[in-house]
């Protein structure tokens, strides 16, 4: 402030010196002040106004648990653990990260990509994904690297959405997905899976998580461009069945609506696996699938994604992505590329190995739940678990924030109690589905195990202190 740089006996002096707008003036203090003028109309400063897309949007579910798991940590005795967000607590194997680090050494590393993405890594794309397509995957016209998956389907939606085009989507959702309709001016359409039925008493597989076809016929309109699938599913575990990405598909080609196959999860799954770009020639035409080292590596972080799909779409895609952010970051790209190139040699079990030690640890994790007397959603593909609290007895008296009373739901009180109470952090999946369908939800938590085993261990001992809060049957 003035009045610290100056004496305060020099105010008076001051003002001769300085041009001062009318809109301050020099108080008592000697600091100057702002002030809104009366007598000349000028007006307060305010800052120009953000676009709605943007100022609209609620405070999102991730910034909600993480502050509730920070203030918690102030007072309990042991640490917070967060079996909430999809991220590991373990790294990537070693052949990705001696690749990773040998791409510094090279100078071509630290420098800018093609747009489309280094050519070694589209490459490997186009060479780890050829056996699953049963044909030849063009890696200079059909690939497109990207900033992460989530990038990915953004510059998909911002190179084929004008404004008030439809996109398809299933509930529940992974939530990028409507900001990244919405910002191009799509506008979202859902469908909900609907949920098994007496899953209160039972067990359940992902695959009674089931379609309804007469909604999802109900729902296509002259506006409907794309469709959106994730299989394996977040956070079902949901693997669609081949029928099912048969009649779905037979709708997309009918009304030319392109088709966004999520599956970032596709080396994470423990039933038949179908991509529906293999279906029909037709189909491979209209469908765009999207990948992720992240997933794939066990390294979020590294922020690299791709597409692979027809050179006519995947041109506009590219078109998008060049404008979004040019290009993706070198070192980790090359990394990806000799990590793909030396994980799918004959000789190399990763994939393998992978899958299994997820059914371990599911196995091992999921056992509390038999212990508590609680059901789940059995997965058959990725790294989460629906598991139903309907059976938990909070407090009726509990004090919750006004920011969790506002949901109106039951899982953000059961997520926030939990975080508070045993310092343990899940996702509550309303999230994931529109307010008046959030009903479908609210009685289930989403724990993500992509956890060392010991750190499950850990929860599964923190859990085990909600014994005296299950309802007995």
């Amino acid at each position: 402030m003035i009045s610290k740089l100056f004496p305060r006996t020099f105010d008076a002096r001051l003002t001769r010196f300085l041009t001062i707008p009318q809109s301050f003036s020099l108080t008592n203090s000697g600091s100057l002040s702002i002030y809104r003028s009366m007598s000349n109309g000028v007006k307060p400063f305010s800052y120009p106004k953000p676009s709605p897309k943007i100022a609209g949007q609620a405070k999102d579910v991730w910034s909600i648990v993480n502050e509730a798991a920070a203030e918690a940590q102030n007072s309990l005795p042991f640490p917070i653990l967060n079996l909430g967000q999809g991220f590991f607590s373990y790294n990537p194997p070693d052949f990705a990260i001696k690749a990773a680090q040998a791409a510094l050494d090279d100078v071509s590393c630290n420098q800018y990509s093609p747009t489309r993405g280094r050519i070694s890594l589209r490459k490997a794309l186009a060479a780890a994904y050829e056996p699953t397509y049963g044909r030849k995957i063009d890696w200079d016209t059909e690939v497109v690297v990207t900033s992460g998956a989530n990038e990915g389907m953004f510059s998909a939606f911002t190179g084929f959405l004008s404004e008030g085009d439809e996109v398809i989507v299933f509930e529940p959702f992974f939530d990028q997905y409507i900001s990244n309709i919405e910002l191009p001016g799509g506008k979202v359409v859902y469908v909900p899976l609907v949920p098994p039925s007496n899953d209160d008493t039972r067990t359940v597989s992902s695959t009674e998580w089931t379609v309804d076809f007469d909604d999802l016929e109900s729902k296509i309109s002259p506006r409907t461009k794309m469709i959106v699938i994730n299989s394996p599913h977040n956070p079902v575990g949901k693997v669609f069945s081949r029928e099912e990405l048969e009649r779905i598909g037979k709708l997309a080609v009918d009304n030319n609506i392109i088709v966004l196959s999520d599956e970032v999860y596709d080396r994470l799954y423990y039933s038949e696996f179908t991509r529906i770009a293999t279906l029909s020639p037709e189909l491979q035409k209209l469908t765009l699938t999207v990948g992720s080292a992240g997933k794939t590596f066990s390294a979020t972080g590294w922020r690299v994604g791709w597409l692979i799909g027809d050179a006519e779409l995947i041109k506009y895609v590219a078109a998008a992505h060049t404008r979004i952010c040019f290009c993706v970051n070198s070192p980790l790209q090359e990394g990806t590329a000799v990590a793909l190139q030396e994980a799918i040699k004959p000789e190399n079990t990763f994939f393998e190995d992978h899958v299994e030690s997820y059914k371990r640890k599911l196995k091992n994790f999921n056992r509390i739940w038999d212990e508590l007397g609680l059901t789940y959603t059995d997965p058959d593909g990725g790294y989460f678990v629906l598991v139903n609290f309907s059976k938990l007895q909070i407090p009726e008296d509990y004090d919750f924030p006004e920011e969790i009373l506002a949901r109106g739901t039951r899982d953000f009180k059961m997520t926030y109690w939990l975080i508070r109470e045993i310092g343990l952090v899940t996702i509550p999946p309303t999230e994931f589905y529109l307010p008046e369908h959030a009903h479908l939800a609210e009685k289930y938590l989403r724990f993500a195990v992509c956890k060392t085993d010991d750190y499950l261990e850990q929860a599964v001992e923190r859990l085990r202190l909600l014994k005296p809060y299950i309802k007995s049957d």
